[in-house]
C-alpha cells in the first residue's frame, strides 16, 4: 500500500471514479473524499441518516464540501500509518500544501457532535485552494437555511444543524441558504483550519478552531493505539491492520451494529440496476466480521458487535431477520428517490427488502461464531446459550425448505447448496458447544441426526458427476463461490469432492486472481472482491497452502487500487472498482485469508 499519485484527477459528467474515493469516520458516520479534495458523500450523524453530501449519487444539485486547488496540480495521497487520518498534498505550478483530514474523536471516544476537520498546511511557495460548502437535501425532501446567530452561521438542513468554522485567513466570499464559499491562500509554515460541526435533534456545541486542530492528534493517536493492541502475528500484517481499520468504519459505536457498507447504490455494474443500500447489519456480515475481528485480535470489537447481534435476534424473534438497522430496529421497505444515481446507475434505494428473506445460512454463520467466540477464550450468558440452542432447533426443523441463499438474488427460492451446507455446520457447531456444556444438550442426538442427514442430502443432491463439483442449487449445473465459506464440510465430510469445486469454480468463474460470484454474473456485474480471499482461506485450510499464497498474492495486487480500502467489486477487464465502499466482506475476507495462511484456522469458525 503505497501513495497514490495522480496529476489533475477527473471527472466524467460530476462523477469521479469510485477507485479515487478515500474513506474518514469515527465509529457512528463515514465521508468519502474524491482525489480533487471534495467530500461527495457524508451520512450525519450516523451512516444510515439521510445524506449531509450526496454528489456520489447526484452530481448536478447534490451536496459536497470541496477544498481544491486552482489550476492544475499533482495529488498525492496516504493514510498514515495504522491510522485512518487521511494526508494529502497537493502541489501546483506556484507550491505545495498538505490536507490532513479526520473525523475527530475525544480521549474518551467519539464526541457528542460530529466534527470533520480538515487541516492545511503551505509547505513550498504558495497555493490558493477553493472552498465550497453545498448543503444536501435530504434527495429533495428539505429546504436548507441559514441562520445568523451570535457565534456565526448554523445551516439548517431538517433536523441536522451544520456549522462551518474556519481559521482567520479563509476569507469567505459568499454565504446564502444553499451553500458557502470561500477562498485560502496557503502559503509555507501557514496552518489553516476547515472544520465542519454537525449535530441532530440537538444543541451544538462550538470547540474552538485549536481545539479541533488538535484533536486530529487525538484521532490519530487513538488509532494508532487500537491496531497496535491487536493481536495479530501472522502474515501479511500491513494488510490485515488496513483492513482492521477499514472495518471499524463499520463498527457503529453507538450499538455496536456492524454496516455492510458505509454507502447506498453504488452499482455492481456500470448503469446496471444492482444498486442496493448496505448502510444496514446484516446477520450474516456481522458474524463474518466478528470472526475477522477475533482473527485480528479485536477483543472488545468482537464482544460489542456479538453482543448486539444476539440481543437484536432476542429481541425480535423467535426468527432471526436477514438485517436491521445500526439501531436494531426493523429494516423499512426499499423507496426510490428521482436520484441520477452513480453514472446514471438506477434505481437508487434506501432501504433493503432482503429484510423480508428467508436465509438458511445464518444459522451456520450465528452458530459458528458462537464456537469461534468460545475458542477464543471468551464465555457466552445464559440467555445467548438460549438463543443458540433454540435456533439449533429451527435449523433442525427448516434446513429442508427452500430459500434465497445468501446472493438474495430474486425469484423463486431454491434448495442452495451452500444453505445446506451452512444448515450443516450450524448442527455441527451445536452438537460441539453442547458436548463442551456451553448450550442445553437436551437436543443433541438429534441434531447429529438432523447434521448427517443433511450431509447426505447435499452429497445426493448437489453434487455434480458432469462438473466434478458441487452446483449452486439443486437442479442446475452452475457453479457457486459461496462455497469457498464451507470447506469445513470438505474437510469432515468430503475433502476431495471440495477441492475439485474450488478447482471448478476457478476454472469457470475467475478472471486470473479474481472471482465471480455465480455462474452467469459476469454478464451482470463485477468479480466480487471476497470471493478471491475466500478462496485463499478455503485453499490454506484444506492444506493446499502453495496454490492458495500464491493467489493471495496475485489478489493483493489486483484489488490493490486505493490505499488499501476495498470496494464491493471490481471489473476484470478495466480494473474499475465497483458496487459499495467501504465493504466489509471485502475487508473482513482479506483477514480471515491472511490469518488461514498464518496457520491459525479456528476449526469452529465459518468453513
Amino acid at each position: 500500500m503505497t501513495k497514490r499519485q495522480v496529476a489533475n484527477p477527473a471527472r466524467e459528467e460530476g462523477f469521479a471514479p469510485l477507485g479515487d474515493y478515500a474513506a474518514i469516520g469515527e465509529g457512528r458516520s463515514v465521508a468519502l473524499i474524491a482525489l480533487d479534495g471534495a467530500i461527495d458523500w457524508w451520512c450525519a450523524p450516523s451512516m444510515d441518516s439521510p445524506p449531509l453530501f450526496d454528489r456520489l449519487l447526484e452530481p448536478e444539485v447534490g451536496g459536497y464540501f470541496s477544498l481544491t486547488p486552482r489550476g492544475d496540480y499533482r495529488v498525492e495521497r496516504h493514510y498514515r500509518n495504522n491510522s485512518n487520518v487521511l494526508e494529502t498534498t497537493f502541489i501546483t505550478r506556484d507550491g505545495k500544501a498538505r490536507i490532513t483530514e479526520s473525523i475527530n474523536s475525544n480521549t474518551a471516544g467519539r464526541l457528542p457532535w460530529c466534527e470533520l476537520a480538515r487541516r492545511v498546511e503551505g509547505l513550498e511557495g504558495e497555493v490558493t485552494f477553493d472552498i465550497c460548502f453545498h448543503a444536501g437535501t435530504h434527495t429533495e425532501t428539505v429546504s436548507p437555511w441559514l441562520q445568523e446567530t451570535a457565534i456565526g452561521r448554523i445551516y439548517n438542513i431538517g433536523h441536522l444543524m451544520a456549522m462551518l468554522r474556519c481559521s482567520d485567513d479563509v476569507e469567505i466570499n459568499e454565504c446564502c441558504d444553499r451553500y458557502a464559499r470561500a477562498t485560502l491562500v496557503s502559503r509555507e509554515g501557514q496552518r489553516s483550519m476547515v472544520a465542519l460541526l454537525a449535530t441532530e435533534g440537538q444543541p451544538l456545541a462550538v470547540p474552538s478552531i485549536e481545539s479541533i486542530d488538535e484533536r486530529i492528534e487525538v484521532s490519530d493517536f487513538a488509532w494508532r493505539d487500537w491496531v497496535e493492541k491487536l493481536d495479530f502475528d501472522g502474515e501479511y500484517p500491513e494488510w490485515v491492520h488496513r483492513s482492521a481499520l477499514a472495518l471499524k468504519f463499520l463498527l457503529y459505536s453507538p450499538s455496536g451494529a456492524i454496516a455492510a457498507a458505509a454507502t447506498t447504490s453504488l452499482p455492481e455494474r456500470l448503469g446496471g440496476d444492482k444498486n442496493y443500500d448496505y448502510r444496514y447489519a446484516w446477520v450474516r456480515d456481522a458474524c463474518l466480521v466478528i470472526k475477522a475481528f477475533v482473527h485480528a485480535g479485536a477483543i472488545e470489537e468482537s464482544q460489542a458487535a456479538f453482543s448486539w447481534l444476539t440481543r437484536t435476534i432476542r429481541r425480535h424473534g423467535p426468527d432471526m431477520r436477514v438485517c436491521y438497522t445500526l439501531q436494531g430496529e426493523l429494516i423499512p421497505a426499499e423507496t426510490y428517490p428521482a436520484l441520477t444515481g452513480y453514472k446514471h446507475s438506477q434505481p437508487v434505494r434506501v432501504g433493503n427488502n432482503a429484510r423480508d428473506q428467508i436465509q438458511l445460512g445464518m444459522y451456520g454463520d450465528l452458530l459458528a461464531t458462537a464456537t469461534l467466540f468460545i475458542d477464543a477464550g471468551h464465555i457466552i450468558d445464559l440467555n445467548t446459550a438460549r438463543l443458540l440452542g433454540d435456533l439449533a432447533n429451527q435449523c433442525a426443523d427448516r434446513w429442508r425448505v427452500r430459500d434465497a441463499g445468501i446472493w438474495e438474488l430474486p425469484g423463486d427460492y431454491h434448495h442452495y447448496t451452500h444453505s445446506k451446507m451452512n444448515c450443516w455446520l450450524a448442527l455441527t457447531n451445536a452438537v460441539q458447544l453442547a458436548e463442551q456444556g456451553h448450550i442445553e444438550p437436551t437436543w443433541k442426538k438429534r441434531w447429529e441426526r438432523e447434521r448427517d442427514r443433511i450431509a447426505e442430502w447435499v452429497e445426493t443432491h448437489c453434487w455434480s458427476e458432469a462438473r466434478g463439483a458441487y452446483v449452486f442449487h439443486e437442479g442446475v449445473e452452475g457453479l457457486d463461490a459461496a462455497l469457498c465459506l464451507t470447506y469445513r464440510f470438505g474437510a469432515e465430510v468430503n475433502r476431495e469432492r471440495m477441492l475439485s469445486t474450488y478447482r471448478a469454480i476457478r476454472q469457470e468463474l475467475g478472471r486470473g486472481a479474481l472471482i465471480y460470484r455465480y455462474s452467469g454474473a459476469h454478464e451482470e456485474e463485477g468479480a466480487f472482491v471476497a470471493c478471491s480471499f475466500w478462496m485463499v482461506e478455503a485453499l490454506a485450510a484444506l492444506g493446499e497452502q502453495e496454490e492458495a499464497r500464491a493467489l493471495m498474492d496475485e489478489a493483493l495486487e489486483a484489488t490493490n487500487g486505493n490505499l488499501g480500502l476495498l470496494t464491493e467489486m471490481v471489473d476484470p477487464s478495466t480494473g474499475e472498482h465497483l458496487g459499495n465502499v467501504p465493504q466489509g466482506l471485502s475487508h473482513l475476507a482479506q483477514i480471515c485469508a491472511a490469518n488461514a495462511l498464518s496457520g491459525r484456522v479456528v476449526e469452529g469458525a465459518h468453513g
